[in-house]
């Protein structure tokens, strides 16, 4: 019989692995603060382990043809899409997020990503350039070994986001999951390897951020795709470019989310709803500064606090409840944290504000209203259910006021205007914009931002960019010139 969870601490060269000298991870249910699993952290053998298994393993893939690699990547997609149900229950277990997000949202966006890259995995070729008599042609190699660090919000998601792209263009992955959401990158693994991936090809292996470091700075890693802080982004970035290895940065925000006058009311207050409260607002890309136009305020405002009621908080493997807890103890202080912040430098406190009074790591859906540019839960990434709402008169402040922040993932703007939605997207700095809908991220479109919130893209053809490069050859059908 299968076992729906896994075996082991790490998933290396095709099969689970144990080495109990490494320090414990205890991995714990959100929802109850008990502790469901005891995994331990990669010693530096199996580091060693997981990346020479990883270098055998890439040379082997990448002689396969791009077919042969998108008929492995697509059959590991349809048994993520049989199993979703277990990869399902094991993302709640893992986060907390409730089962009736993580069935829709989760495994199904893993394995719509397996099943696009691997389609693209046959039509990666390069170009003929003719130069007269003279040509060149272009290869496009893979990197060799890439370094996925994942975050702990989308643990199924981000291990596939990085994956399948990496595997599509013949590199290998040594994957390194957040010490706080340890379990689900390793059904990934296992799954892949039972969809006929040959060994060594897609590496799990669990820790805390020195065997991040290790991974980063060893000298068989070709590329590092990071989603996280700024502040990690910053460190990881650093460290890769020493020894010039390939990234991709997907990192923090502060996004701009912009309601005119003219918006749908109810459209609106779903976008920001969905940009602030899915995952219990531990979202990269929410749109936490919500800037609405002063006509339309207070409608705005009593609109979205009618929406709160429908929260339902409670047991998230139960598939009535639509919000669920904090990932960690941790988390839900920093949260509160920020809360208090926003009371004590002047914000409105318009609903929430507290911790649930329940087992767990509940904060109840926050809303500040009348908050200022210069309050600190208007400039810092809070990751939790906070939505601060600022008041705004004209177009040309509110977009000064929006790019005013060292992030740039994304942001969003809710008008019926069309005019008007194009020419702020275009003046939007970010990566990721929404007109009239937000947080939608289907794999088929690039993700990523620009500032501080990252560099590279993730999903759609962008990233194969990422994980793969270019060899010019060209070729002399003349004699050869020289000056002696």
């Amino acid at each position: 019989m299968r076992n729906a969870q896994p075996t082991a601490s790490h998933f290396i060269n095709g099969a689970y692995v144990e080495d109990t000298e490494g320090a414990l991870i205890e991995c714990v249910y959100p929802a109850t603060g008990k502790v469901i699993a005891t995994l331990h952290e990669a010693t530096p053998s199996i580091v060693d382990q997981a990346l020479s298994a990883a270098k055998a393993g890439q040379k082997i893939w990448a002689a396969m043809t791009g077919t042969e690699r998108g008929r492995i990547l697509r059959r590991a997609a349809d048994i993520m899409r049989e199993r979703n149900r277990e990869l399902s229950e094991l993302e709640t277990l893992d986060t907390g997020k409730p089962l009736q997000e993580t069935l829709v949202a989760d495994a199904t966006s893993g394995a719509d990503a397996l099943e696009y890259f691997g389609g693209l995995a046959a039509t990666l070729t390069g170009e003929h350039i003719q130069l007269g008599q003279d040509w060149v042609y272009t290869i496009r190699e893979p990197l060799g070994v890439c370094v996925g660090i994942g975050a702990w919000n989308y643990p199924t998601q981000i291990a596939c986001w990085k994956g399948a792209p990496a595997l599509a263009c013949g590199n290998s992955m040594v994957f390194k999951p957040s010490e706080t959401t340890p379990l689900c990158a390793l059904k990934v693994a296992e799954i892949l390897h039972e969809a006929g991936l040959p060994a060594g090809v897609y590496n799990v292996i669990q820790g805390r951020g020195a065997v991040g470091a290790s991974l980063v700075t060893d000298p068989r890693v070709a590329k590092v795709s990071l989603t996280g802080s700024v502040p990690t982004g910053r460190k990881v970035y650093a460290a890769a470019a020493e020894r010039m290895k390939h990234v991709t940065m997907e990192l923090g925000g502060k996004s701009p989310l912009i309601v005119f006058d003219d918006a749908d009311i109810d459209n609106a207050v779903s976008g920001a709803i969905l940009g602030n409260f899915y995952s219990s607002g531990q979202v990269c890309s929410n749109g936490t500064r919500v800037f609405v136009q002063k006509g339309i305020k207070q409608a705005f405002l009593a609109r979205l606090k009618e929406r709160l009621s429908g929260a339902v908080m409670g047991d998230p493997m139960d598939e009535a409840t639509n919000f669920g807890p904090m990932v960690s103890a941790d988390q839900m202080n920093i949260v509160l944290g920020y809360i208090n912040k926003g009371t004590e430098e002047g914000a409105t406190l318009v609903a929430g504000g507290k911790m649930a009074d329940r087992e767990g790591y509940f904060v109840e859906p926050t809303v500040f209203a009348d908050v200022t540019d210069d309050m600190t839960i208007a400039r810092e990434e809070i990751f939790g259910p906070v939505m601060a709402v600022f008041d705004f008169d004209t177009e040309e402040e509110v977009m000064a006021r929006a790019n005013d922040t060292e992030f740039g993932l994304a942001a969003g703007v809710f008008t019926n205007d069309l005019t008007r939605a194009h020419r702020v997207v275009a003046g939007f700095e970010a990566g990721t914009c929404y007109i009239n809908t937000y947080n939608l991220a289907p794999v088929e479109a690039p993700f990523g931002g620009t500032k501080a919130s990252g560099v590279g893209r993730e999903n759609s053809k962008e990233a194969i960019n990422h994980y793969s490069e270019v060899k010019t050859v060209y070729v002399a059908m003349t004699p050869v010139e020289a000056q002696f």
